[in-house]
C-alpha cells in the first residue's frame, strides 16, 4: 500500500467512527421510539405512581395491587384523623381501557423529552365497593359516636367591654351528619384519593349563625356606633359627659338582631340631668336694691331642660358614633349657670316699695313706681321668678270687664305682664290696695317704653316683697289699713274669699312690730278657719253630687 493511500486512509478514520456513532444513536432512538409506542415513555407518572417503561396491561397489574392496599385517611375536626383500610369494604379497581388511552394519547418519538418533562398523568379511577361494609365502616367511626359530638354554638357578641363590643366567634363543634360522611367517604373511594376532609365536605351540622352573618356583623356596627357616642353638655364651666357604659345599658337586640334603645332608660338619664342642673321653680336669693338680700321661693324662670326633646335627641345622635358637644335640648333658657342664673340683667320688681329697677349687663337702666294687683278685689300680684314670654306693641288687654290699650306689652306671668298705662296720673305708694290693676305692673309711659327697648323674650322678672321697704307715709297708714281690712270681712259666707285673702295678704305685709299693733288679728283668724270649713263643706257636697 502506498504512503498516499495509508495517508488518505488515516484521515477518513475519525469521519468513519463519527458516523458509525451517529448511526448506532439513530438506531437506539428509533429502538426506544418503537418501544415507546406500546410502553410509557420513561420519567411518566400516572397518580404519582412511576410507571416508565411499562405497557398499559403492566401498569393496570400495577394499580390493582395499589388499590389492594388502599387506606383512606379520614379527616376530622380537632386534628383526629381516622382509617378505612379498601380491604374493609371490599374494594376492588374498575378499568376499561382508560390505561390504554393514555397510553395513545403520548408521542413516542418525542421520549426523550419525556425523561425531562417527566410527564404526570392523571387516571380518574373507578373503583367498586361493597356499599354496606362502607356504611358498616363509616358508622364504626369515633367521630360519629354521641360522646364524641359536640353541637355548634351560633356566633354572637360579647358583653360591653368599656371600649365596644366584640364578634364572639361560632363554636362549629364536632357533629356530623352521617349520610353526608358516607357520600363523601364514598366518593374517595371511587376515586382512589389518599384522604377526604370532613368538614371541606360540608359533613358537620353547621351553626345557624355563623360568623361572616351579615345581620350579626351589622348589629355589631350599630352597637360599636352607638356606644362610641360621646355627647358632652356645657353647663357654664362644668361638664357632663354621656358615653358608652351608660350607653350601653339601653341597649337591647330583639329576634331579629335589631338593636333597640330603651327610652324609658334614656328618659331616666335626661331626669338625671335635670335634676342636677334645672334651676326652673327652684329658690333664687337676689340682693335686692335696697342692699337686704331676699329669697324668691317660686317662679318658672330658670334653666328648664326639655326631658322628651333630649330623649330624643339623645337617641338620634347615637346614630352618629362620634363625639358631639352641644346644650341639652331646653324648654327654657337663663342667662348664667352660676349661682344666680339671672345674671346680672334683670328687672327688679319690689311689691312692697311698689317700685322697680332694670339693670342691663350690672347697670341701672331706669327704675320707677308701678301700681300692681289689686289687694281689696283679690288681684294681688304674685311674687317670683318669670321669664318674660314676648314683647309687643300697642296691644290690646283684654278681660270679662275691661278692653285697655296699651303701647308697650311684656307679659311674664300667663297674663300678668308690664305696661304703660296712661289714664294713671300717680304711682307707687299704696294705691294698689284699693286702685290696683288685675295683677299687671302699671307703668308710666316712659319707664314702659325704656324697658321695652332692653328686654326681649326670656328676660328674667324677680317679683318680690320687702317688708319695710315701703315709704314711711305708706307705712303709717299700714296698721290702720289692715284693722280696717279685717273688720270689713263681715260675716262669712261662701263669697268671703276675696276680703278675708285681701287682709291676710296686707297683714303679711306688715313686719314684726307693725304686726302686734293689728288688735282685731284674732277676727282674721277666726274668718280664714270658718271659711275653710265652708269650703270643704261645699267641695264634699260637689262630689257627692257627682257620685
Amino acid at each position: 500500500m502506498s504512503e498516499q493511500v495509508q495517508k488518505k486512509q488515516k484521515l477518513n478514520r475519525p469521519l468513519v467512527i463519527t458516523a458509525g456513532v451517529m448511526l448506532a444513536v439513530a438506531v437506539f432512538y428509533i429502538v426506544a421510539a418503537v418501544f415507546c409506542q406500546s410502553h410509557f415513555t420513561f420519567g411518566t407518572t400516572i397518580n404519582g405512581l412511576s410507571v416508565g417503561g411499562k405497557s398499559a396491561a403492566q401498569v393496570e397489574k400495577l394499580l390493582k395491587k395499589e388499590t389492594e392496599s388502599y387506606v383512606l385517611n379520614v379527616i376530622e375536626r380537632e386534628d383526629k384523623v381516622e382509617e378505612i383500610a379498601g380491604s374493609d369494604i371490599g374494594l376492588k379497581l374498575k378499568l376499561n381501557g382508560e390505561v390504554e388511552a393514555l397510553l395513545k394519547e403520548q408521542n413516542g418519538w418525542l421520549w426523550i423529552g419525556d425523561i425531562f418533562k417527566k410527564p404526570a398523568l392523571v387516571l380518574e379511577q373507578n373503583a367498586t365497593y361493597d356499599e354496606s361494609a362502607l356504611r358498616r365502616e363509616v358508622a364504626s367511626l369515633n367521630a360519629l359516636k354521641s360522646s364524641n359530638q359536640r353541637e355548634p354554638v351560633n356566633a354572637g357578641y360579647s358583653e360591653y367591654n368599656g371600649n365596644g363590643y366584640e364578634l364572639v366567634p361560632a363554636d362549629y363543634g364536632t357533629t356530623l351528619i352521617e349520610e353526608k360522611v358516607v357520600k363523601a367517604v364514598a366518593g374517595a373511594v371511587e376515586k382512589l384519593t389518599a384522604s377526604v376532609d370532613l368538614a371541606e365536605c360540608d359533613c358537620y351540622v353547621k351553626p345557624e349563625i355563623e360568623d361572616d352573618n351579615k345581620k350579626l356583623l351589622e348589629l355589631l356596627k350599630t352597637l360599636n356606633t352607638y356606644t362610641a357616642t360621646e355627647i358632652h353638655y356645657q353647663f357654664g364651666e362644668k361638664e357632663e359627659v354621656l358615653a358608652g357604659d351608660r350607653i350601653s345599658e339601653w341597649l337591647s337586640v330583639d329576634e331579629d338582631m335589631m338593636v333597640n334603645v330603651d327610652s324609658d332608660g334614656v328618659l331616666a338619664y335626661v331626669k338625671e340631668l335635670a335634676k342636677k342642673h334645672n334651676t326652673a321653680f327652684s329658690p333664687k336669693n337676689l340682693m335686692t336694691s335696697y342692699g337686704v338680700e331676699v329669697t324668691i321661693a317660686n317662679g318658672s324662670y330658670g334653666w328648664w331642660i326639655d326631658n322628651a326633646g333630649e330623649r330624643d335627641q339623645i337617641i338620634a345622635d347615637l346614630a352618629a358614633g362620634e363625639k358631639i358637644e352641644r346644650e341639652p335640648v331646653y324648654l327654657a333658657k337663663a342667662n348664667s349657670h352660676e349661682e344666680n342664673d339671672y345674671g346680672d340683667s334683670y328687672v327688679e320688681i319690689n311689691l312692697t316699695a311698689q317700685h322697680l329697677f332694670l339693670y342691663v349687663d350690672g347697670e341701672l337702666i331706669v327704675e320707677s313706681d308701678f301700681v300692681s294687683g289689686c289687694i281689696i278685689k283679690g288681684y294681688g300680684t304674685p311674687g317670683g321668678a318669670f321669664p318674660i314670654t314676648y314683647t309687643t306693641k300697642d296691644a290690646v288687654l283684654r278681660g270679662a270687664d275691661y278692653a285697655t290699650p296699651v303701647n308697650y306689652w311684656m307679659p311674664f306671668n300667663g297674663n300678668i305682664g308690664m305696661h304703660d298705662l296712661t289714664s294713671r296720673k300717680a304711682f307707687g305708694g299704696d294705691i294698689y290696695v284699693t286702685n290696683g290693676s288685675h295683677g299687671c305692673i302699671n307703668l308710666p309711659y316712659n319707664a314702659a317704653k325704656t324697658i321695652y327697648e332692653n328686654v326681649e323674650k326670656g328676660f328674667p322678672v324677680l317679683v318680690y316683697k320687702l317688708p319695710g321697704s315701703e315709704s314711711d307715709t305708706v307705712k303709717a297708714r299700714a296698721v290702720p289699713r289692715v284693722v280696717d281690712a279685717i273688720n270689713a270681712i263681715g260675716p262669712v259666707t261662701e263669697l268671703s274669699g276675696p276680703p278675708i285673702h285681701a287682709a291676710r295678704y296686707l297683714y303679711d305685709a306688715l313686719d314684726s312690730t307693725q304686726k302686734a299693733q293689728v288688735s282685731n288679728y284674732s277676727v282674721l283668724v277666726e274668718a280664714e278657719s270658718i271659711f275653710a270649713a265652708i269650703e270643704a263643706e261645699i267641695q264634699a257636697a260637689a262630689q257627692e253630687m257627682e257620685q
